[in-house]
Parts: C-alpha cells; structure tokens; sequence
C-alpha cells in the first residue's frame, strides 16, 4: 500500500466523517513519505492548514507505537543475530531526528540488550560526547558490550573525522575495562552507516 494511502487510512480514524484526501496530500507534498511525516515535531505539522494539535498529537501516538513495536523486536534475544530489526529500529529511533543525538545500546554477556539509552543531543551538525559517563553507565548495567549510535541529520550517514576520532577513544577506554564495542552505527535519511562494515572498527 503506497504512502499515501496509509495516511489517507490514519487521517481518517483520526477525522472521522472528513475528506482527509487534501490533509494526505498537503503532509505527503510538505514531508514526502508516511514515516516523514508521523515523524515530524508538532511545531511543523500544525503549521500545515486543517492540521490542529489533536491531530498532530495522534500522528505522534502512531509514531510511538511503531517505535515500541520495532523495539519489541530487540527484546530478549541476541542483538547481533537480529541485525536487521536493530537497523530498522535505530533508523525509526533516529533518522528524522532534527537535532544530532547520541545513543548506546548495552549489551549482557549474551549480546542480549539490557538498555537503550540516549547519552547526548545536540545541535544539527554535533553533540557532546563523554566516554568516561558511557563507561560508567555501561559498569552500572554490568554490560559485556555495546553497539554506538549517532544520527546525522543532514541525512548522510558517512562518518566524519570527529566520529572516528570519538569512536576510537571510546573503543579504547572499553578495551581497558573488557567491555567490547561491536559497531557503531551512523544513522541518516539516506541510510545508516556501520563502523564495522567499513573497516574503521
């Protein structure tokens, strides 16, 4: 079923007894797809006529849920066997993000994930980063392992020179406490990027 359509479908339990067909198509022209547009803050969906903060909150319930839902499919299994439901969480969790924000998921011994935590947020082209507070989250969760995640709102997930420069540090600091980092995942519009798969991990 195309974008449209799904929103047209949502529009309408959320408007009954409407014609959401010119509210579809002013979201689908304004933000180009259904994750872009449940995606959006509030601020830039009522900005759209015929878009009130009822509306907007609703659009943002569905956002919630398909993120609790791809989360569930992380829950009490092995991450690093279950690649593509972390994918596709991380990108549900990230990509649209307007603001770079920072996450570290911890792992058990198992590689099963004990917590998703977001260390940081900044600006749209940086956030500040403390090795020392992620180890010391990662000693309090008794944690194995963790998998870094950064978005990278410009929408390319390549990364940057200050990315494998943080990385490393990071990655050393763990090395010395036996604590693994098996990836670190660039998250954009355009895609996600892994550390691991690029050779610089």
């Amino acid at each position: 079923m195309p974008d449209y359509e799904i929103l047209e479908l949502v529009l309408t339990t959320i408007l009954p007894r409407r014609d959401v067909k010119p509210l579809a198509k002013a979201l689908m022209a304004k933000f180009g797809g259904f994750a872009d547009a449940i995606g959006a803050p509030i601020e830039q969906l009522i900005e759209i006529d015929g878009i009130k903060e009822a509306t907007a909150i609703q659009l943002k319930v569905i956002e919630a849920a398909a993120l609790r839902l791809s989360k569930t499919r992380l829950l009490n299994r092995p991450v690093l066997s279950s690649w593509n439901a972390l994918l596709d969480y991380c990108a549900a969790a990230m990509a649209r993000a307007p603001q770079e924000e920072f996450r570290v998921l911890f792992l058990d011994r198992k590689n099963v994930l004990i917590a998703d935590e977001v260390q940081s947020q900044g600006t749209v082209d940086h956030t500040p980063v403390y090795p020392r507070e992620i180890l010391r989250r990662a000693l309090e969760h008794s944690a194995s392992a963790m998998i870094l995640v950064h978005n990278h709102p410009s929408g390319d997930p390549t990364p940057s020179r200050a990315d494998i420069e943080m990385t490393n540090e990071i990655v050393q600091a763990a090395k010395a406490l036996r604590i693994a980092v098996h990836d670190h995942l660039v998250v954009g519009r355009g895609g996600t990027a892994s550390f691991k798969a690029l050779g610089l991990l």
